[in-house]
């Protein structure tokens, strides 16, 4: 809807900004050794998971070398290596924002405090297991840079998983299943399309208006303090405002 943003598309212009950061190449080289231990390889051909967050690494610039290592150490191949545990936290944000965070951790009650804090902190409540993740399911995408066009864009993946195509004006997100993210994006560079990323997110099924500037502020300023945690991977909301207030919260 023009006037509108979903916090998704707040996410991908936040990341093309935050990308080079050395806190995201610490989240990154963490997933990586996470999938490679749950794969026990250090060989992305043998693992779509592994795969995914190699590739993801490099979309970001990590060095070579460093995601190499990664592999070896998740793989137990190297030492240094940690073990990392995935885990899912559901609460609310201010104005009955949905927020879903997901981590991975060598330490859960730390993890956990942490989350909690944050959500007290910002007059939020963190919730029981299953409270709001029902409102979410994961979906794939392909990133590509602006202009990409929508007609290009659909001939070249309609036959590899495509399901559909957002111009959010900083981005097009091409949107697939979780289990497509590969394929779709090797028919769109095929094609020449200038991709910049891809992966899996959550996607609300419904979004929640808040349209008090104080209250805005005060739902990002929880969500940028999340995947501000070393042990966050991801933050999802279901986040809808309209654009004159993210200006006016500075985002």
């Amino acid at each position: 809807m023009a006037g509108h943003s979903k916090w998704a598309n707040i996410k991908h212009r936040k990341a093309a900004q935050d990308k080079k950061r050395g806190k995201q190449f610490a989240k990154l080289i963490r997933a990586i050794e996470s999938a490679a231990r749950e794969a026990s390889s250090a060989d992305p051909a043998t693992s779509p998971s592994l795969a995914l967050a190699v590739q993801k690494a490099r979309d970001a610039d990590v060095p070579k070398d460093n995601i190499e290592r990664a592999c070896l150490r998740g793989a137990g191949l190297d030492d240094g290596g940690a073990r990392y545990e995935a885990a899912t936290y559901e609460g609310y944000a201010p104005g009955g924002v949905a927020v879903l965070v997901e981590v991975l951790t060598d330490n859960r009650n730390r993890t956990a405090s942490d989350v909690r804090s944050l959500f007290t902190r910002a007059g939020g409540n963190l919730a029981e297991p299953g409270a709001v993740g029902f409102l979410f399911s994961r979906r794939g995408q392909v990133l590509l840079a602006a202009g990409a066009g929508e007609d290009d864009v659909l001939a070249a993946g309609l036959d590899h998983g495509l399901e559909d195509v957002e111009d959010g004006g900083d981005e097009v997100v091409a949107w697939c299943g979780a289990g497509d993210v590969a394929p779709l994006r090797a028919a769109l560079e095929a094609a020449g399309l200038p991709v910049t990323g891809a992966g899996t997110t959550m996607v609300a099924s419904t979004s929640v208006r808040v349209e008090e500037a104080d209250e805005v502020g005060r739902v990002l300023r929880l969500l940028d303090a999340l995947e501000d945690l070393d042990d966050v991977q991801d933050v999802h909301a279901n986040l809808d405002v309209d654009d004159d207030l993210l200006a006016a919260a500075g985002t």
